[in-house]
């Protein structure tokens, strides 16, 4: 385990050691380009830990087996790249219909289909909001450094046992490969089963401690039992586990925001982000809002800054974050936007910015 200090590190092994400080003590996964260093420096750890590791015949089964782990109380996490989170989604949405903690790490790479296997890309985006079927939410966080993807890993771990609900860390090509600094801290918060009371989230009892419990994907009553012809018991429920992460979003929320008085205001994540800190040295009237949770999306402190204000938004892909970016900044009088989209491996440099502005 890591002790308290300074390290040097890269993102994949330091996400791995993150997730062994916040209590996760099953793994299971398939290796995939570029998050396969993550699970295996995993393999050699987390026994060391008391804990278990399986390499699945695929990200199917290693989801699966991650929401089983889940059920029992024990804290549990997969990591996997886009093709594999694809094939993760069904068992998504049955993670946050039984309202399962787990945490996912997606380290995108570009797509579609098997696409560009070592090149950077954040085209996951919409699908770790809306990748499976019907009415759900997911929290989704987004680190820009080394040192955020270890806080933020136990982050996920700790909202995920709060809210009862699937968490996934976007990490990226970029940042998985990245060695940087990582100072961890003498006291770390770790947040354990039930140790919050939350509107709408339920009591969390694990499998296998002498409960009979009922545990079910089909819509269910509140005992657990199938109940699926029910239009007020299905209403019930979805509008429950939605709610719980919508109503909370003040406090799930995690943001950047530097100058948020200027005029134009640069809205960005992850990897694409660093690319406006020498900007906003050089434009004293340009600021920053950098979302560290991405979803469920950070209205409460967009609101405020967006008004009146020119906003260009900096991300890698086509068609992602900035269609939240634009729906919300309309809604709250925003004057104008801007999009710098990039795809195929390149990474926003504030020369982009600079172009723009």
């Amino acid at each position: 385990m890591l002790t308290p200090g300074r390290y040097f590190l890269s993102g994949n092994v330091i996400t791995a050691e993150a997730a062994l400080l916040a209590g996760c003590r099953f793994y299971a996964g398939y290796p995939i380009t570029p998050s396969s260093e993550l699970m295996e420096h995993m393999s050699g750890r987390i026994e060391n830990e008391g804990g278990v590791f399986i390499q699945t015949e695929d990200e199917i089964s290693a989801i699966a087996a991650v929401i089983g782990a889940a059920m029992t109380g024990t804290k549990a996490m997969t990591a996997t790249s886009g093709p594999g989170f694809s094939l993760m989604q069904e068992n998504l949405g049955y993670a946050a219909m039984t309202e399962t903690p787990i945490v996912i790490v997606d380290v995108m790479r570009g797509g579609p289909s098997t696409g560009q296997v070592t090149v950077v890309s954040q085209g996951d985006v919409l699908q770790a909001r809306f990748g499976s079927h019907g009415d759900y939410e997911t929290i989704v966080l987004a680190p820009n450094s080394v040192q955020e993807l270890f806080d933020l890993t136990i982050k996920a771990f700790n909202l995920s046992v709060m809210f009862r609900n699937p968490v996934i860390l976007l990490s990226d090509a970029e940042l998985a490969h990245m060695v940087e600094k990582v100072d961890v801290p003498e006291k770390i918060d770790i947040v354990g089963y039930n140790d919050y009371k939350i509107e709408g989230v339920p009591e969390f009892v694990p499998v296998g401690i002498g409960a009979k419990l009922a545990i079910t994907g089909l819509t269910h009553n509140e005992k657990g039992y199938p109940v699926t012809t029910d239009v007020q018991v299905h209403r019930n429920l979805v509008t429950r586990i939605v709610n719980k992460i919508i109503n909370n979003e003040p406090m799930i929320s995690d943001v950047e925001i530097i100058n948020p008085d200027a005029e134009t205001i640069i809205v960005s994540y992850g990897i694409s982000s660093r690319a406006a800190y020498p900007v906003l040295k050089k434009h004293k009237d340009v600021g920053l809002f950098r979302p560290r949770t991405l979803w469920p999306f950070p209205e409460s402190k967009f609101r405020d800054i967006a008004k009146g204000k020119r906003i260009i938004n900096v991300e890698m892909n086509l068609r992602g974050y900035g269609l939240e970016v634009e729906r919300v900044g309309r809604k709250y009088g925003a004057k104008s936007f801007e999009f710098i989209k990039l795809i195929g491996g390149e990474v926003p440099r504030p020369s982009h910015i600079e172009e723009v502005l």
